[in-house]
């Protein structure tokens, strides 16, 4: 996924404004410092022998071996995690792993009693030193490696050993966030407090817990530690282990000595329920990693309109180091979503978590191949587990998968033909090879293609940079598309094929592309619409679209006009945008907001409908980045493209989706329709439900987030609830027996008639109408009655 960013620097303002300073930053310096608290601290022994060393607490003990060896044992003396290795990566190089260690018993600079190892490495590893200091409080091991070596030595290539022994369940790895208040004005927002590295045994959890961590480079030997700079030079890297009987959220905020954490779950998955008015449990688990105290616990719900559906506090006792769980009961709306709020508070501590719960009963899609509802990528992110996802995936009408293969990145291709989900392949090629590796290319991917049963094979991604310029079209044509057309033509595998999903709707390359002779070599065209905050159907004047940070290349509906014009000239083929997105970047003026997200879903899918394209693969499910799935970082964008949050409930867009997915299931686009108002826009199908009609009127223009002065890309973003449409345009039309309403996230009413008359309120935001009349004129579609 290419998009662009309003600024270059999107860190600044998180990183240097004084005015905030997160409790993570301030459990960080206590860190650095070496400050890790827990209540009822007990005394630690430590005990050397012949080559080995031992440190015991309560309910832990470190045992320390020649060779390397550090084994985690619990308060009954079992093994529970061993390791004996630490990983360094040099640019020059390559990978060292150590061959060796030494123990002693030492101290650290207050006196706490540690372990000291020194590794030793070959040769190769060059003047490379590892130093480990372990040391052991009540229940927790404080694991710190101290690096010095070359200045080629790569600190994000840091990792250390360890095999869990006997767990009773997987292994896992969860991100520890907190919210926090943007300081700049907006919507609040959720920051990485930690990855912890979990494991199991019966009722004890044990977890690594690290400021961050890869899950794609953590596997059951090793766990990724990278290292920070060191002032004195090196790097350090670390990681505490903690034993504990909660959840990791809970654990991290005990075992670190925060005052007061919080973490929110519901009695479904995905906090989604089925039933309107279905009572909807919200779990608040409040962790104390302080003295004994007495907190109120504050619930506040509002449904997308604003209007407050609970507003209660409830008071508790939470011992120390201890933990206090309370479950709201919450009414599901009758459609939609409603978000949560419920703070802690306890003297002057307070903290604070956000959700989502929504309904979205089940339904029955008759369109089947027919289907344009599409994702973009692979379910990598499998929580609860793939099935659930699968479940969801299907319930908001996602009938094809953009990739799937055996061996690849998430589900192979048989779980999707078990669903009867359609599902294609995208690989990508390097275009600066030689003819002969070019042709071996092809063969291999064409091969893994047919193998996977793929519907169409999208010959790469993305690869038409410098955008607008047309210059790579050429390449890519002679090093990837033809010698994949060319081996299909002596195979025979039935597989289409697509040229590369270019990002924007690039108008030079496709030019450059066709006048090569690549149009005939594709059956279908494949591009991804980025946009900025512009509305979709925004059609930029002229043609010199800027590629810029804020350009309007970046558009969606005059990117596909364009493509539409350029086919009637050269011939049609099949539309796929295999990436369509609404990113949710929090105050960002470039994204949408949340509730303009959802609008934008209706109507990127509604507009991609009535330009006939074929399948909208959309871009992507999960908040998340692959191989670091569930990590909150804010200031990525490519974080925030999902339709779902990060702590897997749904957001508005979801429901958007499953809205027009299941209003568009079986449609047939009639014309666009005409009114006296030239801000006023619809689109008309028929469905077996009769005439749906989507209206809009652009009195407040096409440019989103315009409010306030911008000095930067920060946007104060109003609440999700928050009508961002100040002028309401009053539509009268023609009535028939009833006038159904369906807003972006599926909520339904019925409109007041009178003497076959109906009176519509439109503005920015897209509605599905049912129950008008349209009726075709020589001037243009319309409505019946239209005045």
């Amino acid at each position: 996924m290419t998009t662009p960013h309003a600024e270059g620097a999107h860190r600044s303002r998180r990183d240097t404004d004084g005015a905030h300073l997160s409790r993570r930053r301030l459990l960080g310096a206590a860190l650095a410092a070496g400050v890790v608290l827990i209540a009822e601290p007990t005394a630690v022994t430590a005990h050397a022998a012949t080559g080995d060393v031992t440190l015991t607490a309560g309910g832990i003990s470190l045992l320390a071996s020649i060779g390397g060896r550090l084994a985690i044992r619990d308060a009954a003396g079992v093994t529970r995690s061993a390791g004996s290795k630490f990983q360094i990566k040099d640019q020059e190089t390559g990978i060292h792993l150590s061959t060796g260690g030494t123990p002693v018993l030492a101290a650290l600079p207050d006196g706490t009693p540690a372990i000291r190892m020194d590794y030793t490495f070959d040769a190769a590893a060059g003047a490379t030193t590892v130093t480990g200091w372990f040391s052991v409080s009540t229940g927790h091991a404080r694991l710190e490696w101290r690096i010095t070596g070359a200045d080629t030595l790569l600190p994000d290539g840091f990792l250390f050993s360890r095999a869990i022994q006997a767990p009773t369940a997987p292994d896992d790895y969860i991100a520890i966030t907190e919210w926090v208040r943007d300081t700049g004005g907006g919507i609040p927002y959720e920051e990485t407090a930690g990855v912890a590295h979990t494991s199991t045994w019966g009722s004890l959890h044990g977890l690594f817990l690290l400021d961050r961590s890869r899950q794609a480079w953590t596997n059951a030997t090793w766990i990724h530690a990278p290292g920070t700079a060191d002032p004195a030079g090196g790097w350090t890297s670390e990681a505490d282990f903690f034993f504990s009987e909660t959840r990791p959220s809970a654990t991290a905020t005990i075992g670190r000595g925060v005052e007061l954490g919080l973490e929110l779950t519901t009695d479904s998955d995905f906090n989604l329920y089925d039933t309107p008015g279905e009572p909807m449990q919200l779990t608040a688990l409040v962790a104390n990693g302080g003295a004994a105290r007495t907190a109120e616990l504050e619930l506040s719900v509002r449904d997308f309109d604003g209007t407050q559906l609970a507003a209660t506090t409830v008071t508790g006792s939470i011992a120390a180091a201890g933990t206090w769980q309370h479950t709201f009961t919450v009414p599901a709306p009758a459609a939609g979503v409603v978000f949560a709020e419920v703070v802690v508070r306890s003297g002057t501590d307070e903290a604070f978590a956000r959700t989502n719960l929504a309904t979205l009963p089940a339904f029955t899609y008759q369109a089947g191949a027919d289907s344009m509802f599409g994702i973009a990528n692979y379910p990598w992110l499998q929580r609860p587990s793939a099935d659930a996802v699968l479940d969801l995936w299907q319930r908001a009408g996602i009938s094809l998968v953009r990739i799937a293969y055996d061996g690849g990145p998430g589900l192979p291709p048989s779980a999707f033909d078990a669903r009867g989900m359609r599902h294609n392949i995208e690989l990508q090629p390097e275009l600066d090879v030689s003819d002969t590796a070019a042709e071996a290319w092809a063969a291999d991917k064409l091969a893994v293609a047919q193998g996977a049963g793929a519907g169409y094979f999208e010959v790469g991604n993305e690869l038409n940079r410098p955008f607008n310029e047309g210059t790579a079209a050429v390449a890519y044509l002679n090093m990837a598309l033809r010698p994949v057309f060319d081996r299909r033509a002596v195979t025979g595998d039935t597989v289409k094929l697509m040229n590369n999903g270019l990002a924007g709707m690039d108008k030079p390359w496709v030019e450059n592309f066709i006048a090569a002779g690549g149009w005939d070599l594709i059956d279908a065209f494949a591009y991804h619409p980025g946009r900025g905050n512009f509305t979709p159907d925004y059609i930029p004047p002229g043609d010199d679209w800027s590629t810029g940070s804020a350009g309007t290349y970046w558009n969606f509906y005059g990117g596909l006009k364009q493509l539409k014009a350029l086919m009637a000239q050269h011939g049609e083929k099949e539309i796929w945008l295999t990436e369509a997105y609404a990113p949710t970047k929090p105050n960002s003026w470039w994204h949408d907001t949340y509730r303009h997200a959802a609008e934008n879903v209706l109507l990127t899918l509604a507009l991609a409908k009535a330009e006939g394209v074929t399948c909208v693969c959309w871009y992507q499910f999960h908040d998340s980045v692959l191989g670091m799935p569930q990590i909150a970082d804010p200031d990525n964008v490519e974080y925030h493209y999902g339709l779902m949050n990060r702590d897997l409930s749904p957001k508005p867009s979801l429901l958007a989706y499953a809205t027009a997915a299941r209003a568009l299931d079986q449609a047939t686009f009639q014309g666009h329709l005409t009114f006296p108002d030239p801000q006023t826009f619809g689109l008309w199908f028929d469905t077996p439900d009769g005439p749906a009609v989507v209206l809009w009127n652009r009195a407040d223009g096409y440019l989103l987030n315009t409010a306030g002065e911008r000095a930067d890309w920060h946007f104060p973003a109003p609440e999700v609830w928050a009508d961002p449409w100040p002028t309401k345009t009053h539509l009268t039309v023609t009535a028939g027996n009833a006038v159904r309403e369906l807003d972006a996230i599926g909520r339904s009413r019925q409109l007041p008639t009178a003497q076959g008359k109906v009176t519509l309120t439109l503005d920015g935001a897209p509605r599905v109408f049912y129950g008008l009349t349209p009726v075709a004129g020589p001037d243009g579609d319309t409505l019946a009655g239209c005045c």
